[in-house]
C-alpha cells in the first residue's frame, strides 16, 4: 500500500487520523480486492451529505464504539465508498473531496474533471 497513487498520479496522502478512517483504518483511502465497497474517496462531510447518507440507510453520525467508530460530524474527513459519492453527486449532495487523498481507483467511476470541480484542494480554489 505504500505505493498507492491518488487521482493526480502522485503518492496517496492521508485523509484523516481523527477520526481514523480508511478500509484498513490506516488514515488513508487505500484499497484492495477485499474492499468491496471501494472506500477510495476522501471527503469532508457536510450536514447535507450526512442527512443524505442516513436517508440511504447508512448512518455515519451515530457512534458505534464496538467498531471503534466515533460518529462523524460536519467538517470531518472520511474515506467514502466511491459508489456512494457518485450517488450523492447525481443527487447534488456530494461532499467536497481532497484530490491528494483520493485513490486513483475512483477514476474508473468518475472523471478527473468532475473530481476537480468538487475538490477542496484544487488549484485556485477560494
Amino acid at each position: 500500500m505504500d505505493d498507492a497513487v491518488n487521482v493526480l498520479g502522485l503518492p496517496l496522502v492521508a485523509c484523516s487520523f481523527n477520526p481514523l478512517t480508511g478500509f484498513f483504518r490506516d488514515g488513508c483511502c487505500n484499497t484492495s480486492p477485499a474492499d468491496s465497497g471501494r472506500h477510495t474517496v476522501c471527503v469532508q462531510v457536510t450536514a447535507q451529505f450526512l442527512a443524505f447518507s442516513i436517508a440511504r440507510g447508512n448512518d455515519l453520525t451515530t457512534p458505534r464504539p464496538e467498531y471503534g467508530f466515533p460518529g462523524l460530524t460536519p467538517g470531518d474527513r472520511w474515506c467514502l465508498c466511491a459508489a456512494r459519492w457518485v450517488e450523492a453527486l447525481v443527487e447534488q449532495m456530494a461532499p467536497p473531496i481532497l484530490l491528494a487523498a483520493t485513490h486513483e481507483d475512483v477514476l474508473e467511476l468518475v472523471s478527473l474533471e468532475t473530481l476537480v470541480e468538487h475538490a477542496l484542494d484544487r488549484p485556485g480554489r477560494p
